[in-house]
Formats: C-alpha cells, structure tokens, sequence
C-alpha cells in the first residue's frame, strides 16, 4: 500500500505537483501513459525495454528491462534533471522486482551528471544497497548537486542492473521496475520516459520514503 501524503498535497503523475512554499516539486511515473512509454536511453547490453501489463507493483503497466548478453552493470536511464545549481538537493526512488536474497539479479538506483546538453560529466553515484530479493523492493538516494565551477546543470537518474553469471554470452536477464519518484527544486526542469496527464495520487513525502 502506498502511503498517505501528509498535508494533502495532490501529486500528479509525471508533472510536477503542488509543493509547500519553497519545498520541491514532485513527479511520479508508473509508465501509464503514453501506455509505450519505456526509458529515457541506456548504456551497456540493455537488450530491450518494454512497457508491459502482466507484472507490475502500481496500477496498471510497469517496465521491464533485459539485459543480453551478461556483460558489465548496464543502466537504464529513468530521468533527466536540468537546471539545477550547486547546493540543489534531487531525492528519487523505484521500485525493482528482486526474488533472489543476497543474490543477483538485482538493482540499485544511480545517477551521473550531465551538461547543459546532456552529455555525460562525471558519475554521481547512488546507493549502496541492493533491492532486498523479498518481492518489489524500493530502493532511493539523495543527492546534493555540484555543479563542478559550473561545467554541468543536471543529473541523469538511472536503474542499475546487476545479473548472474555477470558474464555470459548465451545468457539474458529480465528486470521490472515501477513507481518511480523524484523530487527536485521547483526551477528544476525534469524530463521522464512517460509524459502522463495529471492524475491525483495517494504519495508518502520523501522523509517517510526514506524511513520505509
């Protein structure tokens, strides 16, 4: 179940939300609508990436990413994030599916900056923690933006994708995500793989997501 929103702010999937006077705005994809809506782009061996219906955390569709053949910790990149400047804080969250327990296949979120044109500048990180392998699982980072004199503007938030063997050249691994969060400044600009109509929805605030 997700969580009721304290103080009644109405999210809205994929555009931002009505946010508390200097609090930040929110966006929410599950990948509804457009209902082929996937990813952003990839990198490494992201075979495929296809908006499906048979398996899915919330509502009605959810993405399901393969990786073939094993190689690497390809990412599938789930949003953008422009304009921000040094200082500016950027939280986001999904849910992966994981039935192995301190095994592969897995996830973890991730990010890495980007240019003013959305070209790579240098790795973010993300968190060290794994989906637990107990079902859907949310895994969710914060990060504090440094902009690096200036030389970038945004962040580009991914799933990465972890498989077993990790190396394998007849082998390939399926991977569902849904329920994807982010939170970013209010003069952020902020770009998901779904641009969805606004539909109000019951939403934890970041503090709680955090917590879970």
């Amino acid at each position: 179940m997700r969580l009721l929103l304290v103080g009644a702010v109405v999210a809205m999937l994929c555009v931002p939300a009505m946010a508390a006077a200097q609090g930040p705005s929110y966006y929410y994809c599950s990948w509804e609508n457009p209902e082929d809506c996937t990813i952003l782009g990839s990198y490494g061996n992201v075979a495929a990436a296809v908006n499906v219906t048979d398996f899915v955390f919330s509502q009605n569709h959810a993405l399901k990413v393969t990786e073939a053949p094993h190689s690497g910790t390809p990412q599938a990149y789930l949003a953008e994030i422009h304009g921000l400047t040094d200082g500016d804080v950027v939280d986001a969250s999904f849910y992966g599916w994981d039935d192995t327990p301190g095994a592969s296949p897995s996830l973890r979120i991730w990010a890495n900056y980007v240019d003013s044109g959305g070209a790579y500048a240098g790795s973010a990180g993300g968190n060290d923690a794994y989906t637990a392998g107990t079902g859907w699982d949310q895994v969710a980072w914060s990060w504090t933006f440094d902009s690096a004199l200036d030389t970038r503007d945004g962040l580009q938030i991914h799933a990465r994708i972890y498989s077993t063997p990790s190396t394998c050249d007849t082998c390939s691994t399926d991977f569902w995500i849904d329920a994807l969060d982010v939170f970013a400044p209010p003069h952020a600009v902020v770009t998901l793989p779904c641009d969805e109509q606004p539909t109000p929805a019951q939403k934890s605030t970041w503090g709680q997501i955090k917590n879970q």
